[in-house]
């Protein structure tokens, strides 16, 4: 243990970074009733859109909606008991993009069930349904060990936190992130793998989230002392 973080991995860790295009998408919701039957058809891109990746967006706010829906539902269309049930909502439990939209398409149901006045009001302003193309960018840091690995860490953008830890998810359909998956295959680390994946993303700021991912690496160092 005590030469852990000069062992070789098996293969580099290659940090890069990602640009977004933000496209929106063919649904659009005027109202509750528009906004159950467009998450129904949505793409699953959309759903993680405004789910797992508007954390990027928002990064630097502490407090607020864990996601887009909740947003609107509150702000937009002052139903405010149904925004507290969407901003409830913990991704973390969900292990496919179709299990987060069945939920997500519950609250909405069983809300508009037993308040079937609020279906047909018109919100102050429509939600469309975005998706995002993502364009990756290699940077300047690559990682052989995890000494270089927590250097890494701690020097790259926050957009490539974000790409690695939070986009990620979408390509590994929610199971992992790119940091995990690497500890736990090329490092031989699936114990610090698991401890870097609970991390929660919406009770923290993306420095945050980095400060977090550091710890944990770091903490290897107290452990084999």
């Amino acid at each position: 243990m005590t030469d852990i973080f000069l062992q070789p991995a098996r293969v580099p860790f290659r940090f890069n970074s990602a640009a977004h295009l933000l496209l929106i998408g063919r649904e659009r919701a005027d109202n509750l009733s528009e906004l159950l039957a467009a998450l129904r058809t949505c793409s699953d891109s959309s759903i993680f859109e405004h789910t797992f990746r508007t954390l990027q967006e928002h990064h630097f706010i502490l407090r607020g909606f864990s996601n887009d829906f909740a947003r609107w539902a509150y702000n937009d269309c002052n139903e405010i008991g149904l925004g507290e049930k969407l901003a409830g909502l913990d991704v973390r439990e969900f292990t496919s993009i179709d299990g987060l939209r069945q939920r997500i398409v519950g609250i909405v149901e069983e809300y508009l069930r037993r308040n079937p006045q609020t279906g047909t009001r018109p919100a102050r302003k429509p939600f469309y349904f975005c998706a995002a193309d993502t364009v990756v960018l290699p940077t300047a840091f690559s990682a052989q060990n995890l000494q270089e690995f927590a250097a890494g860490l701690r020097q790259v953008p926050l957009t490539s936190i974000h790409y690695h830890f939070i986009d990620a998810r979408l390509r590994l359909k929610l199971q992992s992130n790119d940091f995990s998956m690497w500890l736990e295959e090329g490092m031989g680390l699936p114990r610090l793998a698991a401890l870097l994946n609970r991390i929660d993303i919406y009770t923290s700021t993306l420095e945050g989230v980095r400060r977090k991912l550091v710890w944990n690496v770091e903490s290897l160092r107290t452990q084999a002392s």
